[in-house]
């Protein structure tokens, strides 16, 4: 069974730094890529970042690029969002998911994705 845990979401003051984590279970993380997602409230649910499984690439929204980092574990099939200079734009429930793909091309798109972890809070906030 395919399962995603995200953890690590709280609350953190603008300027601040996060660390999320996706643990997998059910499969091989390292196998397929995975992509981070947020949702803040009445907005639609964004994609954030991906890593690829085919060479490791790594892709980010222009909104979060150059202040997350996505990597992987693979000895702990858990894959990692650090998440620097916070700002009060980027509270939001952050999801990781899957696709069962090895690829990260259309990966901005909540459509497709079939697998999802329950989500961990993220505000930024002074």
């Amino acid at each position: 069974q395919v399962q995603l845990v995200e953890s690590g979401g709280g609350l953190v003051q603008p300027g601040g730094s996060l660390r999320l984590s996706c643990a997998a279970s059910g499969f091989t993380l390292n196998y397929y890529s995975i992509g981070w997602f947020r949702q803040a409230p009445g907005k639609e649910r964004e994609g954030v970042s991906c890593i690829s499984s085919s060479d490791g690439s790594t892709y980010y929204a222009d909104s979060v690029k150059g202040r997350f980092t996505i990597s992987r574990d693979n000895a702990k099939n858990t894959v990692y969002l650090q998440m620097n200079s916070l700002k009060p734009e980027d509270t939001a429930v952050y999801y990781c998911a899957t696709r069962l793909v090895r690829y990260c091309s259309g990966y901005r798109s909540p459509q497709g994705y079939d697998f999802w972890g329950q989500g961990t809070q993220v505000t930024v906030s002074s």
